[in-house]
């Protein structure tokens, strides 16, 4: 089980900021990013592209990197 949290635009887009998803061991951010686009329809893998991932204390965007027990799905943040 994968929980994922999300943030900002990413939160609003899917219209909650948690859910949960049973995902086998071994699977990665391109895998969660598949069942995202399954789940909430092809207009978010655009915004799933740009959105870093933090998966335990490491910020990736790299699609091959192993999902661990909670992801947070991050989009760009502007400002400063």
């Amino acid at each position: 089980m994968v929980e994922v949290r999300y943030f900002a635009a990413i939160a609003d887009a899917v219209g909650k900021d948690r859910e949960q998803f049973d995902l086998p061991t071994g699977s990665t951010v391109a895998d969660l990013r598949t069942t995202l686009v399954s789940a909430y329809g092809g207009d978010l893998d655009k915004m799933l592209g740009v959105c870093a991932y933090l998966i335990g204390d490491e910020l990736t965007r790299d699609a091959t990197t192993p999902l661990t027990p909670r992801v947070d799905v991050l989009p760009p943040f502007a400002g400063g």
